[in-house]
């Protein structure tokens, strides 16, 4: 009998919550914001119920049968998202978005970065963020290089 390879799987977990925002960078002036960002520029924001797929990879374990426990994804997942964005104001009550502009992307990546500190390194595939039906973002953690 030969030895069985490792195998590879990628183990994905969704969760959903409700959090209001504004679009509006500081960087830009009022009629600025209203151009580029239209009706969710409204002063007084609005909200989405978001949908959050988190992927995680690695071998698939020959004892446990599973790459992670979902178990454990879960409250690595309750911590990360749902404590820090579940019935939020993204803009006030979240410090990350005092000076970041709480778009999709960047809450994708606030999400990346939470989930990081808790999963074991080399673990975290991708985060996909679902704001509407029709608007989805995925990050994978690749960074651009500053010059």
């Amino acid at each position: 009998m030969s030895p069985r390879s490792a195998r590879l799987a990628r183990l994905s977990r969704s969760v959903t919550f409700s959090a209001c925002h504004r679009l509006h960078s500081e960087s830009l002036s009022d009629e600025e914001n209203l151009k580029l960002f239209g009706k969710c520029n409204n002063p007084n924001g609005h909200g989405h119920n978001y949908k959050v797929i988190v992927t995680v990879r690695g071998e698939i374990d020959p004892v446990s049968g599973m790459v992670m426990n979902l178990t454990d994804l879960k409250e690595y997942m309750q911590e990360a998202i749902m404590e820090p964005l579940d019935h939020k104001n993204l803009d006030k009550d979240v410090p990350y978005f005092s000076e970041v502009v709480s778009t999709t992307e960047n809450i994708a990546v606030f999400i990346w970065d939470n989930l990081q500190k808790l999963l074991p390194q080399g673990v975290l595939y991708k985060v996909e963020v679902h704001e509407t039906e029709q608007n989805v973002v995925v990050y994978k953690g690749e960074q651009t290089i500053v010059k």
